[in-house]
Parts: structure tokens; C-alpha cells; sequence
């Protein structure tokens, strides 16, 4: 896929040409927001499980907290946080963290090629406020803890290998992880108000346990260009990651991060901003701003969690605002795509496609009851672009 150009809040000093109109060096650019219907028109009523969706879409509960997922034995886990889907065989597998601490982990459902649930079980235990993750390209799960001086931990999303920490993913408050197999890196966002965002360059593709950290090094505008620097003390101890490095860019509040066609898309929730590296020319980008779109409200704040479809469209999953997953399309567009109404204690995560695109998982992390056993895990199926 090509690199995407999105909605713009306020890009600082980039070319015109990169939005297809004027530009003056220095100046702020805000394109118009779409706060009506997106590319999948409308939302409808409210269904029965109390999600709002376009015509055409249909949604149903996975699992609960608490409980048993239906036709299993497994009870699924509090807090359901970050997920993605594997291939296994003609179905597919959806992972899905825990963000508890103590307890932590993740635990996965199984299905057959209707999406029927064959079974449940658990993939990692005993780790600390596992909030995202990453999949890799080689059918691991990277299940990352949100806690200070937190490990990276490789996972078997079937269950059957024992889950491995990656010391050398660095020791830090992690959130989310998206590989790179052109490049050969994993990249990681970090969850602190001066946080950085970094890569960690296996020693081998494909084989965590040794390589080089590095931090995203650049200025402190909202564009320009940016290099790569070697964390020297990976361990975070005595000096924070984000601390060792002169330069490392700072950023508010790193979530969910995403990888397409050399393009690195990632949110921070302190300043409800979605950032875009292009990998190709080093650069980096507003690719969102929810504080400077024109005309306001914004529509899409909290910023989490986030996802790509094989059409090029972003769904990005909010922390509370009004419990949507929005939609950023490749030509500008940005709008809901779902909503989840009498839910406004939780925050939505976890935002995940089935191997063939016909269908999303996510997960209410606090559902009804605003509490880490009340989590709700969702499917919702349609006539999704591609």
C-alpha cells in the first residue's frame, strides 16, 4: 500500500504538495472534519447489545468478564485491553490482553471458518497491566505491560509454547508494538506524559531475544525530519529509557500503534493527536489533531487503540469521549464508525480484523459496570471496505 495522506490538524512546515494544496512554511494547516456521516453513512439505533452501527453491519458479544466464553470452558479475563487476529487454518484466532495488575495476561477465542466459537484458552499469566501489543509476522503475540520499568512478553496465540519475556525490548511503561518486516524493527510507543516512541532491530528477524533499542530522535514541531539513536541501557535502571538519549523527542502519551506500507501511524492520548512517520524520507507528521480541526467539535477524541483495513482506512478506538471507533480515511475523512451507548465509564480497545476483513473485534474494557470485571468483547460483521 502507498503512503496515506490523512486529515491534518496542524502540520508545521511540510510541503503543499503532501496535501494537495496551499501551504505557507510555518503556518498551520486544518483541514475541514467531517462530523457527519463517514464513507459508511450514518450510524443507526442502538441494537440490542447497545452499539450504534451503519446499515448493513450486525454486531454480538464474544465473551464477558467473568464469565465463560459460550461453548468453552474458559472464563474470560478482567479488563480486556489491546488484540489482534491470526490465520488458523480456514479460522482464525483473536488475543486479547488484560489490563489488571496484579494478574495481567491475555487469553484468546478460537473460530471456524463461519466464525462459529470452537474454543478459549489463555496464552500468558502472571504479568503485570498488559494494555496493547502487537502481532508479528511471524504468528507471535507481543503482549506489552503498562507499568513502570514494564517487559515486552512473546506470546503463542494458540497456547501451546510458553510465553517468553523480551528483556531486550527494553524495560519501560509499554503500550503498543508494530513490526516492521522491510526494515526489520519492531516499533514501540510509551505510555508517559514525556514519553518517547523507539524500535527495537533484532539481532535476527524474527528471533527477540537480542537486538539494539533505538529512540526516535527529531525536534520539537509537530513535522520534520528524525533519526534514530541507540538506547545504551535498555534495562531502564537507574536512568529512564527516555532519559538516556540527548534529543529523543518527546511525545504525550503514547497508545495504539499501527504499520502499513511504510507508514508508522500512532496516538497519543495527552494530546488526542495521531502522528505519522513516513519511513521512506525519515519524516514525521500531524496526521490528526483534535484540538485544531476546523469546524470543531472534534470528531474524534480520547484517542487509543488503533487499526488498519486492507482499503487503507484507520479505525481508531477512543479512551471514554463518546465510546466511538472512528474511521480516518485515506482521502480526509473522519467519522464514526461505531458507537457504544450506556457505556460511558469504560473506554473501547483492542480493535482488530479477521484474516479476510469481513470482521471487527474490539472489546468494552469496563462494559456497563465501569469496572475492570464488567469488560464486554464484541464482533461485528459487514460490508467493510477493502
Amino acid at each position: 500500500m502507498e503512503r496515506r495522506t490523512f486529515l491534518r490538524g496542524a502540520v508545521i512546515g511540510s510541503s503543499a504538495a503532501a496535501f494537495g494544496g496551499t501551504l505557507m512554511h510555518g503556518a498551520a494547516y486544518a483541514a475541514p472534519a467531517q462530523n457527519g456521516p463517514g464513507p459508511y453513512g450514518a450510524l443507526g439505533a442502538a441494537d440490542a447489545n447497545g452499539i450504534r452501527l451503519p446499515s448493513g453491519f450486525t454486531s454480538r458479544v464474544i465473551a464477558r468478564s467473568t464469565q465463560v466464553v459460550p461453548g468453552t470452558s474458559y472464563t474470560w479475563h478482567n479488563a480486556p485491553d489491546g488484540g489482534a487476529c491470526f490465520a488458523d487454518g480456514t479460522g482464525w484466532i483473536y488475543v486479547s490482553n488484560s489490563e489488571i495488575n496484579p494478574g495481567g495476561g491475555a487469553g484468546a477465542v478460537k473460530f471456524n471458518s463461519s466464525g462459529t466459537v470452537t474454543g478459549a484458552h489463555r496464552v500468558l499469566s502472571g504479568t503485570r497491566q498488559n494494555c496493547a501489543g502487537g502481532a508479528t509476522p511471524w504468528n507471535t503475540w507481543l503482549s506489552c505491560e503498562e507499568v513502570s520499568l514494564g517487559y515486552v512478553y512473546e506470546t503463542d496465540p494458540w497456547g501451546v509454547n510458553a510465553a517468553t519475556r523480551r528483556d531486550a525490548m527494553g524495560r519501560f511503561k509499554h503500550d503498543a508494538a508494530a513490526a516492521d518486516p522491510g526494515r526489520q524493527a519492531v516499533y514501540l510507543t510509551e505510555d508517559e506524559g514525556d514519553g518517547c516512541f523507539y524500535r527495537f532491530r533484532p539481532t535476527t528477524w524474527g528471533n527477540l531475544s537480542a537486538g539494539t533499542l533505538q529512540v526516535l530522535v527529531a525536534g520539537s514541531g509537530t513535522s520534520g525530519s528524525f533519526t534514530w539513536a541507540n538506547v545504551p541501557d535498555p534495562d531502564g535502571s537507574p536512568t529512564a529509557t527516555r532519559n538516556q538519549v540527548s534529543g529523543a523527542k518527546r511525545f504525550n502519551g503514547g497508545e495504539g500503534c499501527h504499520y502499513a506500507g511504510d507508514t508508522v501511524w500512532f496516538t497519543t492520548k495527552g494530546d488526542n493527536r495521531v502522528w505519522q512517520l513516513n519511513l521512506t524520507n525519515s519524516t514525521y507528521e500531524l496526521a490528526y489533531d483534535d484540538n485544531l480541526v476546523n469546524p470543531g467539535p472534534a470528531p474524534l477524541t480520547g484517542v487509543d487503540n488503533v487499526t488498519g483495513s486492507s482499503s487503507g482506512d484507520l479505525f481508531v478506538a477512543e479512551d471514554g469521549g463518546t465510546m466511538e471507533i472512528c474511521v480516518i480515511t485515506p482521502d480526509d475523512i473522519v467519522a464514526p464508525f461505531l458507537r457504544i451507548n450506556g457505556q460511558s465509564g469504560s473506554e473501547i480497545t483492542g480493535p482488530a480484523f479477521s484474516p479476510n476483513g469481513s470482521r471487527l473485534y474490539f472489546s468494552s474494557q469496563r462494559g456497563t459496570s465501569g469496572s475492570s470485571s464488567g469488560g464486554i468483547t464484541y464482533e461485528v460483521t459487514g460490508p467493510f471496505r477493502t
